[in-house]
């Protein structure tokens, strides 16, 4: 890719498509699991099994990255092996579900290398770090809005099978524009250290530095509502429309949402206010906007006011990644976000599983989403105040 495309172009070719196909997917698995097995109870396990993996490979893949001189490789092989694994997923039924919860699983231990990774290296290559990380989270909204707004919009005029192929071949686009990303390796990296010592380092870290520990808290648990969601929406869709289809759409306005947010957080990236207060209250509106879904007011209720907590998902992501940044020393930062990525895509996944596997009502299960997100507001409240930056320590 030319030197003269704007960073930030650059940064948004590679992590969009990766990300898209792992929103993408979220919604047409469970799609899948009805059309080929009559199980939407399958859905959720092959959903989970995506997201499961991450936490216990993130840690190697932060390590991975911070002593690689090329990193952008790395994640282009990553997208490479996942496009693999959602064409296997497409040939739910032909093949055995166990051969393909086997392959989603693979690919999920590489979603560190897209989510996470790709977070860690973004302040590397946009300059002005609020304006990088207003970025990224542009980057996970649109990957949020597009995911979900192709497959609904597939899923209109054909089975579920083609719109994972078609997510299969969006990852390889991401993985090749990855590919081309050149990150200086940080000055800080140390091969000397062994692998597991650069491991407990980072960890160490993460969970002894309480405003560190308190975001990553706060971000893994509103990831298990998040997780629910699509579960929840195509409950919900079958409930009052009879057509799995149809919740794609309730999933899509979320993530409509949380464009328009993520789109005003890059605009006002530079207003001074707390981060940590910025993340609290995106919590909050995201929790509470959920309730009005609850009754049956009609599907324009439903998508209008979950559009409205998708809207506060934006600033709430964008501030907990640059707090990700300004508490981590240079040292142990890939590792910071590669395991708080992965913790959240295991919460996610137990998100998914709760939801696929418990008897309840799935307007019951939109009230324990909304649950969640304002419980992970709350947890906010334990931030430290006057709390100095480390993010240039080493």
């Amino acid at each position: 890719m030319s030197a003269a495309v704007p960073a930030s172009a650059r940064y948004l070719a590679a992590s969009v498509p990766t990300r898209l196909a792992t929103a993408g997917s979220a919604v047409a698995l469970p799609v899948l699991a009805v059309q080929q097995v009559g199980d939407i109870a399958v859905g959720g396990l092959l959903v989970a099994a995506g997201l499961a993996p991450a936490v216990i490979v993130a840690p190697f893949v932060g390590v991975l990255l911070d002593r690689s001189p090329r990193p952008g490789r790395l994640i282009a092989a990553a997208a490479l092996l996942s496009s693999l694994a959602l064409v296997a997923a497409a040939f739910l039924g032909a093949l055995p579900t166990a051969v393909v919860v086997v392959a989603l699983a693979a690919a999920g231990a590489l979603t560190p290398f897209t989510m996470g990774g790709l977070s860690s290296i973004v302040a590397d290559t946009i300059p002005d770090e609020r304006r990088a990380y207003a970025h990224d989270a542009l980057s996970y909204n649109i990957a949020g809005v597009a995911g979900p707004g192709v497959v609904a919009a597939l899923l209109t005029v054909v089975p579920a099978q083609p719109a994972l192929f078609l997510l299969a071949a969006i990852t390889l686009a991401g993985g090749a524009a990855a590919a081309t990303l050149a990150v200086a390796p940080k000055a800080s990296s140390d091969t000397r250290d062994g692998v597991l010592r650069r491991i407990a380092a980072g960890v160490r870290y993460l969970v002894a530095h309480r405003p560190l520990a308190v975001v990553t808290a706060s971000a893994t648990l509103s990831q298990v509502g998040a997780g629910a969601l699509p579960i929840a929406a195509v409950g919900l869709a079958l409930a009052r429309t009879g057509s799995s289809e149809s919740g794609a759409w309730i999933v899509t306005a979320f993530a409509i949402g949380a464009l328009i947010g993520s789109l005003a957080s890059a605009v006002f990236a530079r207003l001074a206010v707390p981060p940590h207060q910025v993340m609290l209250a995106g919590y909050l509106v995201t929790g509470l906007a959920t309730l009005p879904v609850v009754p049956d007011w009609g599907i324009g209720v439903s998508l209008a006011t979950v559009v409205v907590s998708g809207f506060g998902s934006a600033p709430a992501t964008a501030a907990m990644l640059l707090l990700r940044k300004q508490h981590s020393p240079a040292s142990v930062r890939s590792q910071v976000f590669t395991v708080g990525a992965g913790l959240r895509s295991t919460a996610a996944a137990a998100g998914v599983g709760i939801a696929g596997v418990i008897a309840v009502a799935p307007e019951t299960l939109f009230l324990m989403i909304g649950a969640c997100w304002v419980t992970s507001a709350l947890t906010l409240l334990a931030f430290p105040r006057n709390v100095a930056r480390f993010d240039t320590v080493d």
